[in-house]
């Protein structure tokens, strides 16, 4: 075989490889342009959250995802449940979906209500109680440290 055979041979190799790899990339960022779940999927059980007692159901969205940086979590805080009252290492942003609670941050406790959005700054010490007939549900967002 002569050269400029060869030379075509491998520029020709070099090009399906190129597009294969391309091909690839291109389905995977497809495939990853969006994940959808559905809560009814990622429900679990469990106490309230920072010793505060009670029982919840927690919903984390997207807790599989790769390289996402952030929280997105769904709490319903059932009567007599709670979000034990502990420091704040990070901004953090609950919203009240509803139901009725009473919020304690930094040794001030106030009342909170369907359509509420609370952010908790770094430092700051901060709990939630969950006091209406109905469940209380909260969606609370933070950064993955």
């Amino acid at each position: 075989m002569n050269k400029h055979f060869l030379f075509r041979l491998a520029s020709a190799s070099i090009v399906v490889v190129v597009a294969c790899i391309s091909f690839s990339f291109g389905k995977r960022s497809q495939q990853q342009a969006y994940i959808l779940e559905h809560e009814k999927d990622i429900a679990q059980t469990q106490p309230g959250p920072h010793n505060g007692g009670g029982e919840s159901i927690a919903y984390g969205f997207f807790s599989k995802a790769e390289n996402l940086n952030l929280v997105f979590r769904k709490r319903v805080l059932q009567p007599g449940s709670a979000i034990g009252y502990h420091l704040q290492t990070q901004d953090e942003i609950y919203y009240i979906v509803s139901g009725e609670g009473m919020m304690k941050m930094n040794n001030e406790t106030f009342a909170v209500h369907a359509g509420d959005a609370i952010l908790t700054r770094p430092g700051s010490s901060h709990g939630l109680i969950q006091t209406g007939k109905e469940n209380l549900v909260v969606i609370v967002n933070y950064g993955k440290q």
